[in-house]
């Protein structure tokens, strides 16, 4: 199967308007966001017109996104919310996890951090496809090119449960992929110059990407 991935729309109509282009240019099975899909205002809006995309969509909410975006994920037909929600879609087993505190030089999922890491790892297998806002700590998450600001806890559960591949954005400045173990880590950042990146996934396949710019 094909996955297009994406994160940090920010509610830019121009951004929206690349991801329908790419859907029609790639063909993809399904459009996955990896959260900060506002920019804390217009939810309703943002969130209908990628409702109207012509492939399903799985989304989590990052920090710009108000806690309500949780729910409006939920009342669209066509978007499946993917917070501690295991969905199988083709050969793919996604799961994610919503929310991202940054703090100073590094970020959170969330203040009851724990509680929900344990959670989520009760989800997440070798053959699990992993969605996240930020990246894990110490892999494409530089931020102006310096700074590590990725989530330790995040960087332990792939340690540990070694998913096929996590997805994730938050860190404008590092799209790209690296490796935990056998995880591949797609940071899929739609600011700057890049457009998110195309996944083809097949079951006990390394996963191949290939990033859109």
């Amino acid at each position: 199967m094909r996955i297009y991935a994406v994160a940090d729309i920010h509610g830019r109509p121009d951004r929206i308007a690349r991801i329908r282009d790419n859907i029609i240019r790639h063909e993809p099975d399904v459009l996955i966001i990896a959260g900060d899909i506002t920019n804390y205002r217009q939810a309703e809006n943002i969130i209908a017109r990628l409702n109207a995309m012509p492939v399903p969509v799985g989304a989590i909410r990052g920090n710009s996104d108000l806690r309500r975006v949780d729910r409006l994920l939920e009342i669209y037909p066509n978007i499946s919310p993917l917070h501690l929600q295991l969905s199988q879609i083709g050969d793919a087993r996604i799961v994610g996890v919503s929310g991202a505190l940054p703090l100073p030089l590094r970020t959170r999922i969330a203040w009851r951090e724990k509680q929900l890491m344990d959670a989520l790892a009760s989800l997440v297998s070798t053959q699990s496809i992993l969605v996240a806002h930020p990246p894990p700590w110490g892999v494409r998450d530089e931020a102006f090119g310096r700074w590590h600001t990725g989530c330790r806890s995040l960087h332990k559960l792939v340690v540990r449960q070694q998913p096929a591949m996590l997805i994730c954005g938050h860190v404008h400045e590092r799209p790209g992929t690296a490796a935990i173990g056998q995880t591949l880590i797609v940071n899929c950042s739609m600011a700057r110059a890049s457009q998110g990146a195309i996944v083809a996934f097949v079951r006990d396949r390394p996963p191949q990407v290939e990033l859109l710019v």
